[in-house]
C-alpha cells in the first residue's frame, strides 16, 4: 500500500531544490555591513507568504480568485482522470471557500520520501503531488504542483477532509503550519470517497478577500465545457435570506461544442452544424469544436489539460496550419478558388471562427506557472493530423456548409487587400517626416513614452478646451468627431478607411492587426475622455471595443483609462466644490448645508468647461481621476461575449443585458 501511495504522491526533489536555492533565500539589505547574519533562510512554505506573486500572480482580485481555481483544478484532475463526475464550490458567509469533490480521495497513508501522511505532503511541501510522472495522473492542469500548499501558505486557515474507505479523516493548518497531525474524526459510507477543502484567504496576503460570484461562475462554466459529463454546482451561502442566495449548475454533456454553441449564442452562424473532430496521435488526445458565424471577428481559444493558454502554442499553431491547408485544397480542388487566385490566407479563413482546440497530453512543457504557451512539438503534429483527416472529411460530406466557408473566406481576402493598401497609408512615418501625424492631433513635445499621455476626446469644442487646458510638454489632445465606426460589425477594409481611427493608428504608432508593435506606442497613457452621459458612454464603448479587438494588448498591458469628469459644480460663498456623482454632491451639500446660496451647475458636456475647470478637474495628474481599464483573462470568453453583446447586430441580448445590468448605473439626472 504504501509503495501505491509513493507512485501517487511524490516530492520534485529538483524543483524543490531550486525554489530553496532561489527563491527562499532573501537578502533584506546589502550595505557595507552585508554578510552572513544578513542572509535570512525561509523555512517550509514561508517564501509563498513572502513573494506570493512569484506563485499566484498577483495579490488583488484576480490572485484570489486564483486560490479557488488551484484547489478546483485538483478535482478536475481526478474527473479527468476518471474517478470524480460532481464538483461542489460554495462560498461560505465570511469568504471562506469549500470545495467538495466525489474523487478517489487525496491518499491518507505515509509516504516513505517524506515520512508524512501523504495529504500532509500536498498542503505543505511545495512541488509535492501526483503529477510529475508517478503514475498518480496521466493529464493534468496542475503541473508544478504548487496549487494546494500555496492556497495552505495564503489561507488564515485551512482544513481537508478525506472520505475514504468507511471513514472520514481531517486536518487543519494555519498559514500553513499543522496544528495537529492527522486524524479520524467521524465514518462515512463504505462506498464514499472524495476530498473536501475549505480555506479562509488571508487578509494580511490580499488587497480584499470578498469573492465575486460572476468572477467564479465564469471560469467553473468554462471548466464543465471542457469536462464533458462533469457536473459543477456553485453556490453563494453568503446572503442570510434565502431567496438572495445563488446557485448555478454548470453540466454539459456535449462538451466543447456546446462550448462553441454557448459563444456564438449572440451571433449568426454561417450554418447550423457545429464541427467536431476528437482522436489520439501520439498519445495526445486532440479535441476540436468549431463553427462560422456571419461576423467579423476571430474567436479561437487553446487549452491544454483544461489550462487555458491565452498566448497559444503548438496545439493552436497544429489548428491552423491544418485548417489553412484544409481549406485551400477544398477550394482548388473544387474550383471555388482559380487557378488564377492567390491562395486564401489563414486569417481569411479564420474570419468570423469561433473555436475551441483542446489537448490532453501527458507531460506538458508551458512557458512559466501561468501556463501562458504550450511548448510541445508533438501537440502541433497531433492536432495537424485529426484536424486535416477529419476535417477533410466533413467539407466532402457537407458541400453545401464547405462552399459557405470558402465563400465568405475569398470576401475576406479581397478586403484584406483592400485594407493592405489602406495600411500602407497609415503607417507612421519615421521622426523626420513627423508631418505623417494626424493633423488635429496637438502632440506633446517630451518624446519619451513613460512620461507622455495622449487624451482622445470627443467633440471639437471639447478638443478645444482640451488643448488649452492641458500641459504641453507631456499631454498630447486628439479630438474625435461624432461616434467611430463599430468595429464590432466592420471588415478591415472598412476600418482603414474611417479617418477617425486611421488618426488614433496613426497617432499611437504601433499599428494594429498582425502589425501591432507594442514598442512603438508613443504614450504609455491613452485616455477616453467623453462627455458623462449616454453618448459619451457609448462612444467609450466604441473606442474600447476597437482597441479590444485590433490593439489588445494596450489595455493588457495598462496603457488604457477612462478619464473622470465632474457631473456637478457648486458654488456658495465665491467657494467651489466639484461633485463626480449623484452621492458626492449629496454628501457636499450635507456638509455645507442646503440653502438658496447654493448655485449648482450640471455639466451636460465637456464643451461647458472652460480650460481652468477642464484641468484642474479632468486632465491635473495631481487632482483628477482615472479609472485604468483591465482584461481579466480568466474570463476572455466572457469578455468576448459582452462586446458582441453590446456592439454586436442582434437587439434582443443586448436589451436583456442593458437590462440586466441597470442597477449599476448611476443615476444622472439632478
Amino acid at each position: 500500500m504504501a509503495d501505491e501511495l509513493n507512485t501517487q504522491v511524490q516530492i520534485d526533489e529538483e524543483g524543490r531544490k531550486v525554489l530553496e536555492n532561489l527563491q527562499e533565500i532573501e537578502s533584506e539589505h546589502v550595505d557595507a555591513e552585508y554578510g552572513a547574519d544578513q542572509i535570512q533562510i525561509l523555512e517550509g512554505l514561508e517564501a509563498v507568504r513572502k513573494r506570493p506573486g512569484m506563485y499566484i500572480g498577483t495579490t488583488s482580485l484576480r490572485g484570489l480568485h486564483h486560490l479557488v481555481y488551484e484547489i478546483v483544478d485538483n478535482s478536475v484532475d481526478e474527473a479527468l482522470a476518471g474517478y470524480c463526475d460532481a464538483i461542489e464550490v460554495h462560498i461560505n458567509p465570511g469568504n471562506s471557500v469549500t470545495v467538495v469533490d466525489n474523487g478517489r480521495g487525496i491518499p491518507v497513508g505515509i509516504n516513505s520520501k517524506a515520512g508524512l501522511p501523504a495529504v500532509e505532503v500536498v498542503f505543505t511541501i511545495l512541488h509535492a503531488g501526483g503529477k510529475f510522472g508517478g503514475g498518480g495522473y496521466k493529464v493534468s492542469g496542475g503541473l508544478h504542483g504548487v496549487g494546494a500548499s500555496v492556497v495552505n501558505a495564503l489561507s488564515t486557515w485551512l482544513e481537508v477532509d478525506i472520505y475514504h474507505e468507511g471513514q472520514i479523516y481531517n486536518q487543519r493548518y494555519e498559514r500553513g503550519k499543522v496544528c495537529y497531525p492527522l486524524k479520524v474524526i467521524g465514518n462515512c459510507d463504505e462506498g464514499k470517497s472524495g476530498t473536501k477543502v475549505t480555506f479562509q484567504p488571508d487578509p494580511l496576503i490580499f488587497e480584499d478577500t470578498r469573492y465575486e460570484f460572476d468572477t467564479l461562475k465564469n471560469r467553473l462554466r468554462e471548466m464543465a465545457f471542457l469536462t464533458k459529463g462533469l457536473k459543477i454546482e456553485l453556490f453563494d451561502d453568503r446572503e442570510e435570506a434565502e431567496e438572495n442566495k445563488k446557485h448555478q449548475v454548470f453540466h454539459y454533456e456535449g462538451g466543447i461544442k456546446e462550448f462553441v454553441a454557448y459563444l456564438n449564442d449572440n451571433k449568426t452562424p454561417l450554418y447550423d452544424k457545429i464541427m467536431y473532430f476528437e482522436g489520439k496521435k501520439d498519445n495526445v488526445y486532440v479535441e476540436v469544436a468549431m463553427q462560422h458565424n456571419d461576423g467579423f471577428n476571430e474567436m479561437m481559444y487553446g487549452f491544454v489539460n483544461n489550462i487555458n493558454t491565452p498566448e497559444g502554442g503548438t496545439h493552436v499553431e497544429g489548428f491552423k496550419r491544418a485548417l489553412t491547408k484544409t481549406f485551400n485544397d477544398y477550394g482548388r480542388g473544387n474550383k471555388i478558388l482559380k487557378d488564377n487566385e492567390p491562395n486564401l490566407s489563414g486569417d481569411d479563413i479564420r474570419e468570423g471562427l469561433t473555436a475551441i482546440i483542446s489537448v490532453k497530453i501527458e507531460d506538458p512543457q508551458f512557458e512559466g506557472q501561468t501556463k501562458q504557451k504550450l511548448g510541445n512539438s508533438v501537440a502541433n503534429g497531433a492536432v495537424a493530423g485529426i484536424v486535416s483527416e477529419q476535417l477533410t472529411y466533413f467539407l466532402e460530406q457537407n458541400p453545401t456548409e464547405a462552399k459557405a466557408i470558402v465563400e465568405k473566406s475569398v470576401l475576406a481576402q479581397r478586403a484584406r487587400e483592400a485594407a493592405r493598401k489602406a495600411r500602407d497609408l497609415t503607417r507612421r512615418k519615421t521622426a523626420l517626416e513627423g508631418s505623417s501625424l494626424p493633423g488635429k492631433l496637438a502632440d506633446c513635445s517630451d518624446k519619451d513614452p513613460k512620461n507622455c499621455e495622449i487624451y482622445i476626446v470627443e467633440g471639437d469644442s471639447a478638443g478645444g478646451s482640451a488643448k488649452s487646458a492641458r500641459s504641453r510638454a507631456t499631454q498630447a489632445i486628439l479630438p474625435l468627431r461624432g461616434k467611430i465606426l463599430n468595429v464590432e460589425k466592420a471588415r478591415l477594409d472598412k476600418i482603414y478607411a474611417n479617418a477617425e481611427i486611421k488618426a488614433m493608428i496613426t497617432a499611437f504608432g504601433t499599428g494594429i492587426h498582425e502589425d501591432f508593435d507594442i514598442s512603438k506606442l508613443r504614450y504609455h497613457k491613452i485616455i477616453i475622455m467623453t462627455d458623462a452621459d449616454v453618448d459619451g458612454a457609448h462612444i467609450a464603448t466604441l473606442m474600447l471595443t476597437f482597441l479590444y479587438r485590433f490593439m489588445p494588448e494596450l489595455i493588457r498591458q495598462g496603457y488604457v483609462y477612462l478619464a473622470q469628469p465632474p457631473l456637478y459644480k457648486l458654488e456658495k460663498n465665491k467657494k467651489i466644490w466639484y461633485a463626480y456623482s449623484d452621492e458626492e454632491l449629496n454628501q457636499i451639500l450635507t456638509e455645507v448645508g442646503r440653502d438658496q446660496n447654493n448655485k449648482i451647475q450640471r455639466y451636460k458636456g465637456l464643451g461647458e468647461m472652460d480650460a481652468e475647470q477642464l484641468w484642474e478637474t479632468t486632465m491635473d495628474p495631481e487632482r483628477r481621476i482615472l479609472l485604468r481599464v483591465n482584461m481579466n483573462e480568466d474570463a476572455e470568453s466572457e469578455l468576448d461575449m459582452t462586446f458582441t453583446t453590446l456592439m454586436g447586430d442582434k437587439v434582443e441580448p443586448r436589451r436583456e443585458f442593458i437590462e440586466a445590468n441597470a442597477k449599476y448605473v448611476q443615476n444622472l439626472d439632478i
